[in-house]
């Protein structure tokens, strides 16, 4: 630690030892006395005593820091802690699909309908989380859309373009449901990494340079 040092002239320290202290008023001639000393950046003229004052170390007290938990985690992602839901066919009965959809959900609910109506709940979210993690990899067009209509990949898309949908149909309504369920993450899926599916009577030879990660009914997926 670096140490100050101050100068005082000699002839002032021995001028202010012999000053008078019975009076109020010899206080006061004090703070004259001390007002007339040369400033610190005036150079001294007379003999100098150095006067060394010391800093005491400073004291570090390490303690620990404790920061207050909210006992209700905000942050849960299961649809129980979400929405109460205990299974994933309570939380489709107990979300509303809205009648009028984006271009990019109506075609992730698309491939739902069209791929996997027939299928359980979880196949057809499973198709739609396939849907979803194609449009996060860089290997796949960057939006839902882009997906469903990218050349080759879903056998319902003819000539780019999506098969009329039965919009009052109940498995429509499902579709749509899974597809806002799938989109916002509100149940967890047992293919949550999968980036191919296909259907249990055809194998395709991509199909062998694949991880398998699940089958669901009809439907086997793969990462």
């Amino acid at each position: 630690m670096s140490r100050k040092t101050y100068t005082l002239s000699a002839a002032a320290i021995v001028a202010t030892a012999g000053l008078s202290f019975s009076s109020a008023d010899g206080a006061g001639a004090i703070a004259q006395d001390a007002a007339a000393l040369p400033a610190a950046s005036e150079p001294a003229t007379t003999a100098q005593e150095l006067v060394e004052i010391v800093p005491e170390p400073t004291v570090f007290v390490s303690e620990e820091v404790v920061q207050p938990v909210d006992e209700t985690d905000a942050s849960s992602s299961t649809a129980e802690g979400v929405t109460g839901a205990t299974s994933l066919r309570e939380l489709v009965s107990m979300v509303d699909a809205p009648d009028t959809m984006s271009e990019q959900m109506r075609c992730l609910a698309g491939a739902v309908y069209f791929e996997s109506r027939g299928e359980p709940l979880a196949g057809q979210l499973a198709v739609a989380k396939v849907v979803i993690n194609r449009a996060e990899d860089r290997r796949f067009p960057a939006s839902y859309c882009g997906v469903v209509y990218q050349r080759a990949q879903f056998s319902f898309v003819k000539n780019g373009r999506m098969p009329r949908i039965k919009s009052g149909s109940a498995a429509w309504e499902r579709a749509k449901s899974i597809a806002h369920i799938a989109h916002d993450d509100m149940w967890e899926s047992e293919v949550d990494d999968a980036v191919y599916f296909h259907a249990t009577y055809v194998r395709p030879k991509w199909s062998y340079r694949k991880q398998r990660t699940a089958q669901i009914d009809t439907h086997i997926f793969y990462r």
